[in-house]
């Protein structure tokens, strides 16, 4: 059986009329319970009858039936981890990482023992907190034990599953992040699959998933990520085994090992879906794409007036940079809310039966070659002379800042109070912060220094040191530079900074390296809001 639920122009503002908007979304309405119901908050910005869909998405009925409440990993572990976090009790992948309206999509889902098995697909946004809203159900669909793939080439582990269910993407489908939670009917045991929407639409903001990474990091069946070490392959070193989408997300489990409630959804809940959930909350035109997207549609950049990494964003294509870079040069304006983020080179691969995009490998890295490489990295990729010819562009060119060489010995790990340096700059008004004020706990697990001091309008905004257990490891600095074209590049430094935006439904801080991040906090709120109505003012 399957069931379905559906789904004038203004003058643009200048960069005065947006600081006089900010008041609009200052402290007065980021306050409040972050998952209270609460009607999502009008934001000054340039407004189309289509730039009003993530507001009036939003106001529909949501749900938090799309958290899973029954979850199960089989047992062992590497390195005090899961050594897989696989749920071979139920467990899916999808055709594609992203999909238009109009599009097919197949689910494949592998169940054992055999069981009818239940779908239902949620979209997930703000939706008065619940952080969801249900679009579509399939029930009673056959499930089945599908195999486990063989090592292929590389170590690469590619499913060949049979679909389980095909759908075409309704018209009426939001671009937008979508569970599909899975229910085995026996057991009660569930996962996830996650796919995107996207769209082809202008928009304020584009929401760029870093499913790359994900799939970097993904140990499924055993501990087949790109940080296995193989004969041949150092976790750390180039070239690394390949890695596919075609198979299901095992639990993600560090840095947040106690979230067992998000397997099959990638990284998408603990470091990305608070920013998300903050953006719809807040009524910004907001549209979503894949890593692949931004790999293989540079176009498609150049649609919105800002780009935003998020989170573990680790992993990019040469073709990313060049296609980002060039969209900053039009004047697209960039937010990397992350840290270690740009950091692996990876090339793209297709699958087995030829489509493309399907498969990476770690190649190298976006820094520029070391005078001398630090003796704790060169332990770690066991003196591999490959390391010094497998430089990519300077991470830093873009961003601001990156992991630096130095920090590349430790994997630039650590984490802190994110310490305001320029408190009279436009990014901190309304936050009533002085240099030296700290932001605790902002910093980690990952973070970024090094930053590019020959970019135009560079500005230190933000500094200090990142700890481990105490211990200083380095200086962290968040930074902020001029685009060609009135536009800017923000660089928050750190993956917790989406965490000090909201707090989810089934949200857990995270904590690492002595550190706990403290939740939403209201004067990162106001710099965000800060920093995209000046995004939006920018491209009027």
């Amino acid at each position: 059986m399957n069931t379905e639920n559906s789904m004038s122009e203004s003058n643009s503002l200048n960069r005065r009329d947006a600081l006089k908007g900010m008041a609009a979304v200052s402290l007065g309405i980021a306050t409040g319970a972050y998952g209270a119901q609460e009607e999502p908050a009008p934001s000054p910005r340039s407004s189309s009858s289509r730039r009003d869909l993530i507001l009036r998405e939003n106001k529909k009925s949501g749900t938090r039936d799309w958290q899973l409440t029954k979850t199960r990993q089989l047992p062992g572990k590497i390195n005090s981890h899961l050594a897989n976090g696989r749920c071979p009790w139920i467990e899916g992948y999808c055709s594609a990482n992203s999909v238009r309206a109009g599009e097919k999509l197949q689910v494949m889902v592998s169940t054992a023992p055999a069981s009818a098995f239940k779908l239902e697909v949620f979209r997930t946004g703000y939706y008065n907190g619940a952080g969801g809203r249900l679009v579509k159900r399939f029930d009673s669909l056959k499930g089945v034990p599908q195999p486990d793939p063989p090592i292929g080439e590389n170590y690469l582990r590619e499913c060949n599953w049979e679909p389980s269910v095909e759908f075409e993407i309704p018209k009426d489908w939001l671009s937008g992040v979508y569970l599909g939670k899975l229910t085995e009917e026996t057991s009660g045991i569930q996962s996830y699959v996650i796919f995107i929407v996207r769209d082809d639409r202008p928009c304020d903001l584009l929401f760029q998933c870093s499913d790359l990474t994900w799939s970097a990091y993904n140990r499924w069946p055993a501990d087949f990520s790109i940080y296995t070490d193989h004969e041949g392959y150092s976790s750390t070193g180039v070239p690394s085994g390949t890695v596919s989408f075609d198979r299901p997300y095992g639990l993600f489990t560090h840095p947040v090992n106690k979230h067992k409630t998000s397997g099959g959804s990638g990284e998408f809940l603990p470091w990305e879906f608070p920013l998300s959930f903050w953006l719809e909350q807040h009524g910004y035109d907001v549209s979503y794409i894949s890593n692949i997207d931004t790999h293989a549609d540079p176009k498609g950049l150049l649609r919105a007036k800002g780009f935003i990494s998020v989170g573990h964003d680790e992993y990019w294509s040469l073709e990313m940079y060049d296609h980002v870079l060039k969209a900053r040069d039009a004047g697209v304006n960039l937010a990397f809310f992350g840290g270690n983020s740009v950091l692996c080179v990876v090339p793209m691969f297709p699958s087995s039966d030829g489509t493309p995009h399907r498969a990476v490998r770690r190649e190298g890295w976006f820094m520029p070659v070391p005078k001398e490489i630090p003796p704790a990295l060169k332990r770690q990729l066991q003196n591999r002379e490959s390391f010094e010819f497998n430089m990519g562009p300077d991470g830093a060119q873009l961003m601001g800042g990156r992991l630096d060489n130095q920090q590349a010995s430790g994997r630039g790990m650590g984490a802190g109070d994110w310490t305001c340096a320029m408190p009279e700059h436009w990014l901190f008004e309304g936050t009533g912060m002085k240099k030296g004020d700290s932001i605790k706990g902002l910093l980690g697990w990952e973070w970024h220094g090094a930053p590019a001091m020959n970019l135009p309008g560079m500005n230190i905004v933000a500094e200090g040191d990142a700890t481990i257990h105490g211990k200083t490891v380095g200086q962290y600095s968040s930074t902020l530079y001029d685009g060609p074209k009135d536009n800017v590049v923000f660089n928050a430094a750190t993956i917790w900074w989406a965490n000090g935006l909201s707090s989810p439904p089934g949200h857990k801080n995270p904590s690492r390296h002595g550190v706990m991040q403290q939740g939403p906090d209201e004067r990162v709120q106001q710099i965000t809001h800060n920093l995209f109505q000046r995004f939006i003012a920018s491209r009027g």
